[in-house]
């Protein structure tokens, strides 16, 4: 069965912006690609705002992580501040 079409389009962005995006990417093991779209079905699911293909709103095809991976890669360090007395 052959992959389901995609709509393909320019997209102009700050480079600034595409450098964070790029950085999080590998950061997550993905595409640019597929994290400007994990990025954007995240941000419609915050909203309440539902696609079409339900497998893919919950980040588990198209080369998405599942949310508890995405979590779970998230946290890189935490550090704490101690104050004296």
């Amino acid at each position: 069965m052959p992959p389901p079409a995609r709509k393909a389009f320019p997209l102009r962005l700050d480079p600034a912006l595409h450098a964070a995006v790029e950085r999080l990417a590998a950061a997550e093991l993905r595409s640019v690609n597929a994290q400007i779209e994990y990025l954007l079905r995240e941000a419609l699911r915050t909203r309440g705002i539902r696609t079409n293909d339900a497998e893919k709103d919950e980040g588990a095809s198209a080369g998405l992580w599942p949310a508890s991976v995405h979590r779970s890669r998230s946290i890189t360090s935490v550090s704490t501040t101690v104050c004296g007395p």
